[in-house]
């Protein structure tokens, strides 16, 4: 083939993608939301949490994840993909407990302790990335941070009085219970503000010293 016939590739295509956030955010909404009526002793047991674990907390924020990896937006993807994928860990951790899989196997809660250490960790620098995006953001990253520090300090067993693990488990209940309301109230701030193409629901402006020293080198 000559070089006249030959197609030459310059630049990339990119795939038209709408912002996944509200869904992602919707997820996060419905299943903290279910969750923390068991937390708050609203209703009893884990059964009837584990679909919507599945479909709306792990499901709805993976595939929000997926496409922000096409929007090019490392934070957002590696949020939504890694609290989905900590929905699905979570539901098949419930199914275990009530023997719907592995039936009659041995487990350590303690286990779960570190996996809610671990995601503690990983939840306080995200929550810094959050300043970066907007306030409600920030906030429900914030909650995010009091939920993990709740399950953690009640399931790891690092403290031993039970009016302190009782403690610990509330500030979790009423944390997540927080992250649903602030999620649906993200979700639709971000369906209205791109429908109609103006501010109906504010959301705050990004903040802190990250984000101006960012503002700053783009600038100059």
């Amino acid at each position: 083939m000559s070089k006249s016939n030959e197609i030459k590739i310059t630049g990339h295509v990119q795939e038209l993608v709408a912002n996944p956030s509200p869904l992602g955010l919707l997820g996060l909404a419905i299943v903290t939301l279910v969750a923390s009526s068991a937390k708050l002793g609203i209703t009893e047991g884990t059964a009837y949490i584990i679909p919507w674990a599945l479909f709306l907390g792990a499901s709805a924020q993976f595939l929000a994840g997926i496409l922000d990896y096409k929007h090019n937006n490392t934070f957002g993807a590696t949020a939504f993909c890694g609290y989905g994928f900590f929905w699905f860990a979570m539901a098949f951790s419930w199914m275990i407990s009530a023997g719907l899989w592995g039936n009659g196997v041995a487990y350590d809660a303690r286990q779960m302790g570190f996996a809610f250490l671990g995601y503690f960790i990983f939840t306080v620098y995200m929550t810094i990335g959050a300043m970066g995006a907007n306030k409600v953001l920030f906030i429900i990253f914030f909650l995010i941070d009091l939920l993990f520090l709740g399950l953690f300090m009640s399931t790891i067993g690092w403290v031993s009085s039970a009016s302190t693990i009782h403690a610990f488990h509330m500030l979790a209940a009423y944390a997540e219970f927080g992250i649903a309301m602030f999620s649906f109230y993200g979700s639709a701030a971000t369906v209205l503000n791109t429908h109609y193409g103006i501010t109906v629901l504010p959301v705050g402006a990004p903040f802190g010293p990250w984000t101006k020293a960012a503002q700053a080198a783009k600038a100059a």
